[in-house]
């Protein structure tokens, strides 16, 4: 059990409150304590302050509590992490406790192992470990990489700017995707933007961004109680898929958190291939209800509330779910540089005279040119400053050529 949760700290609860509750009041109960609740609907229902916007919710059962406050009534925690082991056996018998299979999660215990090394040598191949190591060489080579972990006294400006690439760099993502993110619904996204910063300050969360200059390419929300790392929104810029940022930045978060003596780094709720290959434990996330045993009311809307709720994860383990983001998603369709047709195709399939190539930059108007030329250089081994990136005219189909120090690559593209 841990004592210092964020998600339930008063700094979370009244910035979620403010978004989501609109300032409505707020509940809480004898029996049980560290806790908060809203009431969204006229049913006698309660439902926890944050809701599925935690990254996992721990509770206390007072012992010396009275259920006075309680009688016919129901109560709904989302997002519980099984392995808080929370304690109940001194629940009365007027008060059931369901518990509710909810999503996976993934976590690393820190405390099994002396340090990064030691982590990647006891759960990686050495193959795999030399991977690792030549993507970070690689993309130290190729660009100006530096790293920051963005907690304390950080300046307000510089969280406005690594927020907005933080936004940038999801967007894209999920484009690239073509499946929507919740995270990214504008009223979702304003909070975190609203309850982060204050969190980072007092050191109850962090923004850990790898940079290429002074440009995010990749960026980490985390949450921290006393001994825990949560691993709550990460995304890198897809450009560099082939240097596999996401390695390298869970390789650098691990250090950090060895260095800190966190006891466990939990990769949080959702199931991702890297956090299966990385994580050292796989636990369940629960929905919590609580019904009043002797209210005919709190046990027909609680068992619904069971029903819906068992009916909701099975659906979502027959991956429902990802059809429905994928639908939503070609609903809001919008047209993006992930649309464009690329090609590559050999020196032998066009003629072209030095004077017909245009020197070009790699920005905005050709941001669809990035993957390309980045895969370019992990391959030659050479630095972004050296690379030089032509438009040729004169071409029945727009060409690009990328050239680094005679390396040619040649693009037709199709926008």
């Amino acid at each position: 059990m841990i004592k210092q949760n964020p998600f339930t700290s008063p700094l979370f609860t009244n910035i979620w409150s403010k978004h989501f509750n609109h300032n409505n009041p707020i509940y809480k109960f004898n029996f049980i304590t560290n806790i908060s609740f809203n009431k969204p609907l006229f049913l006698s229902l309660y439902i926890n302050i944050g809701k599925n916007l935690t990254k996992g919710i721990s509770y206390f059962i007072n012992e010396d509590f009275k259920i006075l406050d309680f009688k016919k009534k129901v109560i709904l925690i989302y997002d519980v992490p099984k392995y808080f082991n929370i304690k109940d056996d001194n629940l009365p018998k007027r008060i059931k406790k369901i518990k509710i299979k909810q999503y996976p999660g993934f976590l690393i215990h820190l405390e099994n192992y002396k340090d990064i090394n030691d982590y990647l040598s006891k759960n990686f191949s050495k193959s795999s470990k030399q991977k690792f190591n030549r993507y970070k060489s690689r993309l130290e080579h190729c660009f100006d990489i530096k790293e920051k972990m963005l907690i304390g006294n950080i300046e307000k400006s510089e969280y406005d700017f690594v927020f907005n690439h933080f936004k940038e760099l999801l967007t894209k993502r999920f484009d690239d995707k073509q499946i929507v993110n919740n995270n990214l619904n504008p009223k979702e996204w304003n909070f975190y933007y609203e309850v982060v910063y204050p969190l980072l300050l007092e050191k109850k969360a962090a923004l850990y961004v790898i940079y290429n200059g002074e440009t995010p390419i990749c960026v980490r929300l985390l949450y921290f109680s006393e001994t825990i790392i949560f691993d709550a929104i990460t995304v890198f810029d897809i450009d560099y898929t082939k240097f596999h940022i996401g390695k390298i930045s869970i390789m650098k978060m691990l250090e950090w958190s060895f260095k800190n003596d966190f006891k466990i780094f939990d990769f949080s709720k959702g199931y991702f291939d890297y956090k299966e290959s990385w994580s050292d434990l796989r636990y369940d996330f629960e929905y919590h209800l609580f019904i009043d045993s002797k209210s005919i009311t709190s046990i027909i809307l609680g068992n619904t509330i069971a029903f819906l709720l068992k009916f909701k994860q099975y659906l979502r383990e027959k991956e429902i779910n990802k059809t429905l983001h994928k639908l939503t998603y070609i609903l809001r369709r919008r047209k993006t540089y992930s649309d464009t047709l690329i090609k590559e195709i050999s020196i032998n399939e066009i003629n072209y005279k030095q004077n017909q190539l245009e020197p070009i930059k790699l920005d905005d108007k050709h941001a669809f040119l990035k993957k390309y030329a980045y895969d370019f250089l992990f391959i030659t081994k050479e630095h972004f400053k050296n690379l030089k990136v032509y438009k040729v005219n004169n071409q029945l189909n727009t060409i690009y050529l990328l050239e680094v120090n005679e390396h040619i690559k040649i693009l037709s593209v199709t926008i």
